[in-house]
C-alpha cells in the first residue's frame, strides 16, 4: 500500500528541516519517497562539463544509474500520478510543497502564521512563537519540536496513492 501526506509553508519555515527528520526516523521501517517542489526552479543537480549535464543540455530525458543509485533527469513538468508511477517502490510518499494537490497537508510555521494556507492544511506543526490563538478550530495543532507526535499523525492520515 503506498500512501502520501504533505507539508506546506512559507520559506525558512522549517518544512524540509521536519521532512528530514521524519525521513530519518522512518528510513528503517518503510520505504520512502520525498517530491519536493522547487517552485523558482533554482535547484541544481549536476555539473556543467559531466557527461550527464551535457545529455541533458541536448533536451533529451536522461536517466544516469550507477551501482549505488539511479537519477532522472526530465525536462518535463509530471502530474502526481505520472511521479507516483516513475518511482513505484514505496510505503510513504513525503510532498514538500504544491499545495494544491489533494493530499492531506501539515502547515509548518515559525513567528507569523499566513492564514491563507489555511484552506490547504488539516494541521500545523508549530513552535512557542506562534500564537495559537489565530489556528482555526478545525486545524490540528502539532509541537514543531516533537517529531514523534508529528510522524503518529503523518501515519494516522496518510492517503493512499
Amino acid at each position: 500500500m503506498r500512501k502520501a501526506i504533505a507539508f506546506t509553508g512559507p520559506s525558512n519555515s522549517g518544512k524540509t528541516t521536519l521532512i528530514e527528520k521524519i525521513a530519518k526516523r522512518l528510513i528503517s521501517s518503510y520505504k520512502l519517497a520525498i517530491l519536493k517542489n522547487d517552485p523558482s526552479d533554482k535547484a541544481k543537480f549536476d555539473i556543467e562539463g559531466k557527461d550527464s549535464y551535457k545529455f541533458f543540455q541536448t533536451g533529451a530525458e536522461v536517466v544516469v544509474t550507477s551501482p549505488t543509485r539511479t537519477t532522472y533527469f526530465s525536462h518535463r513538468q509530471k502530474s502526481l500520478d505520472e511521479i507516483i508511477e516513475m518511482i513505484n517502490d514505496f510505503d510513504l510518499l513525503l510532498v514538500e510543497g504544491l499545495k494544491y494537490l489533494p493530499l492531506p497537508r501539515i502547515g509548518v510555521f515559525r513567528g507569523e502564521i499566513d492564514e491563507s494556507y489555511f484552506r490547504y492544511i488539516k494541521a500545523v506543526a508549530i513552535d512557542d512563537s506562534v500564537d495559537r490563538s489565530k489556528i482555526p478550530s478545525n486545524i490540528e495543532i502539532l509541537d514543531l519540536n516533537n517529531i514523534d507526535e508529528i510522524i503518529d499523525w503523518v501515519l494516522k492520515n496518510a492517503i493512499e496513492v
